[in-house]
């Protein structure tokens, strides 16, 4: 079926997400960045936050197991922009250039509510969707089937009409699952390739692609 919408993952799709990009100047040493990362500011722990747990709860959380490391800690919240730091490269050119072509654009993101506010303040484009399905809103994560039903039954839309944009292969392979089209987001040069061959061929050409 041809595609009449386009849905976007963010996070290290349109925006740039990394702890590494902080840590790097707090913990100049590899071996321990990367023990910190993996035992204190965990992936998981911070997975927490995008189903919904407040920042505030998942600090304190954090600090009452490590407290040698507090100062770490409280920069994950405190200096949490400085893991962000711009765009992914062609990725915004081609959103905005389907969004002026037209296109019903739409989001599906694992997000903490009160990180993604920030987020939208700094990155005005993520406040221009159709509508965006923040994991920490829904209490729902990626992969999980029911995250992008949400979606669909919310606006109407038939799933084998969207294509979806994740760097995830398991929120791709989730995506496809529930019959929507999908691509695993690797650069914008991919993406450009896929949203030509889904027909967006003008907004990828005004994209510079």
């Amino acid at each position: 079926m041809a595609v009449s919408a386009v849905v976007f993952d963010v996070g290290n799709v349109l925006i740039e997400w990394d702890p590494r990009n902080l840590y790097r100047s707090l913990i100049p040493d590899e071996a321990e960045r990367e023990a910190f990362l993996a035992q204190v500011c965990s992936h998981d722990w911070n997975l927490e936050q995008d189903r919904g747990r407040l920042w505030a709860e998942a600090i304190a959380e954090r600090v009452a197991l490590f407290p040698q490391h507090e100062a770490l800690i409280r920069a994950y919240s405190d200096r949490w922009a400085e893991m962000v730091p711009g765009e992914v490269p062609g990725s915004v050119a081609i959103l905005k250039a389907l969004r002026e072509a037209g296109v019903p654009l739409y989001a599906i993101t694992n997000f903490s509510s009160e990180k993604f506010a920030e987020a939208q303040a700094r990155f005005p484009f993520l406040t221009r969707f159709v509508d965006v399905v923040v994991s920490a809103e829904e209490r729902l994560l990626k992969p999980d089937p029911a995250i992008y039903r949400v979606l669909l039954d919310r606006n109407g839309l038939r799933a084998e009409a969207c294509l979806f944009i994740d760097d995830s292969e398991r929120n791709v392979e989730a995506a496809r699952a529930v019959g929507m089209q999908a691509h695993h987001f690797r650069g914008a040069e991919g993406l450009a390739a896929a949203l030509r061959a889904a027909g967006f061929d003008e907004a990828v050409l005004k994209a510079g692609f």
